[in-house]
């Protein structure tokens, strides 16, 4: 009776925290999601930059955690791999806009926002 009880808790532990790596997930995206949105419509700096700054955490963040489509994989795996860089490229566009940013450089922003836009879909396309 314990031996059967311990397997089915334990096996509840693992669903459920895989679950919970999946909501963390879905939140750095809407994270990301939201922040491009201020990114592409605020015409201040400061707002631009705190909406960056979380952008950059989200996707760091998002780096700890597999998309559904890669679950599975082992972490060395080049499929696991393709996402970090994935992310990597991100979190190196966002650097560029923030750099616009703090150099009050609108124009600048909303032209390299595009680019952030770019990187999005192409992450969507290979992982969602």
């Amino acid at each position: 009776m314990r031996k059967p009880l311990l397997a089915m808790l334990s096996i509840t532990l693992l669903f459920s925290s895989a679950s919970l790596y999946a909501a963390d997930l879905k939140a750095d995206m809407h994270t990301l999601k939201d922040g491009l949105g201020v990114v592409q419509k605020s015409s201040d700096a400061q707002a631009i930059q705190k909406a960056l700054a979380e952008m950059r955490t989200a996707a760091e963040d998002a780096k700890k955690s597999t998309p559904e489509t890669l679950e599975g994989k082992s972490a060395d795996s080049a499929e696991v791999k393709d996402y970090h860089a994935e992310l990597d490229k991100l979190i190196a566009q966002i650097d560029v806009v923030d750099a616009k940013a703090k150099a009050n450089d609108l124009a600048g922003v909303k032209e390299e926002s595009k680019k952030l836009e770019t990187i999005r879909n192409e992450g969507h396309k290979k992982f969602r």
